[in-house]
């Protein structure tokens, strides 16, 4: 298992958390959704795995790149940088 954290792609504000740590997600899952120029942009899951930290809340800015969870995932693919 890999440790990757999933980055926001937009500044914006964090509109909706939809996971929690130890949350079982499939690549592709939404886990944050930002909310920037009035749109809604999703922070999805590069990977299976499973959540195990959530490291923004609703409300919250956050600039583009700004990492927003942590997965461990199983096959980590995407846009994400890897822990050490």
């Amino acid at each position: 298992m890999t440790r990757v954290e999933l980055e926001t792609p937009v500044t914006g504000v964090v509109w909706k958390v939809l996971t929690r740590p130890g949350a079982k997600v499939a690549a592709g899952d939404p886990v944050i959704v930002m909310e920037s120029m009035k749109m809604e942009i999703p922070v999805e899951a590069p990977a299976d795995g499973t959540i195990t930290e959530v490291l923004v809340a609703e409300g919250d800015p956050a600039q583009q790149d700004d990492p927003v969870a942590v997965l461990e995932a199983d096959n980590p693919d995407g846009n994400h940088h890897q822990l050490k």
